[in-house]
């Protein structure tokens, strides 16, 4: 599977992409957006979309990892995020690739086993399990971050539906009576 994860931005935006086989995880790519300050918003949240639409394409991946816009204090910073998101998402959705949404913490639990983890110690796990030479980037980091947190959170669900799957019929199945 390629887990393609994005970190919005209207100064900068981060994608990453994995792969994933088992257990394995392995870096494809990962760059940062950086989109200068003089563009008009209209122009960097263009950008945004033509260039994780090319990642998309020249990557295909098998879905697309988002985290959810956060609560915060400066409401016009939200606002950029969520447009930044939603190219993000246009660009999926335009190339067929679904997408997966994770709110911030569980991100952090999933990568670093504490939801309240600093964005140095994700940096330092995302590092560890890509067995990378050295940190990523903030901005790259939190977009290998969600990827890894979506490749974590499918296991889950796999182990949950074998578990179900494989659980004991009930007892009107089995042919046997229940005592009453």
């Amino acid at each position: 599977m390629i887990i393609l994860g994005v970190d919005p931005g209207t100064r900068r935006t981060g994608a990453g992409l994995i792969s994933v086989d088992g257990s394995r995880y392995a870096l494809l790519h990962f760059e940062i957006l950086r989109l200068e300050s003089s563009l008009t918003l209209p122009e960097k949240l263009v950008r945004i979309y033509r260039s994780l639409g090319e990642i998309i394409r020249r990557w295909r991946p098998d879905v697309l990892a988002l985290e959810n816009v956060f609560y915060g204090r400066d409401v016009q910073a939200l606002v950029k995020i969520g447009e930044a998101r939603a190219c993000a998402m246009l660009a999926a959705e335009e190339n067929g690739v679904p997408v997966a949404e994770y709110p911030p913490a569980r991100v952090k639990e999933s990568v670093s086993g504490n939801g309240r983890a600093t964005k140095e110690q994700v940096q330092s796990m995302v590092k560890r399990l890509l067995d990378l030479k050295s940190l990523p980037a903030a901005d790259g980091s939190d977009a290998l971050a969600v990827a890894l947190c979506h490749a974590h959170c499918c296991k889950t669900q796999k182990l949950y539906s074998d578990l179900k799957s494989s659980a004991a019929p009930p007892l009107a199945a089995s042919g046997l009576r229940q005592a009453g």
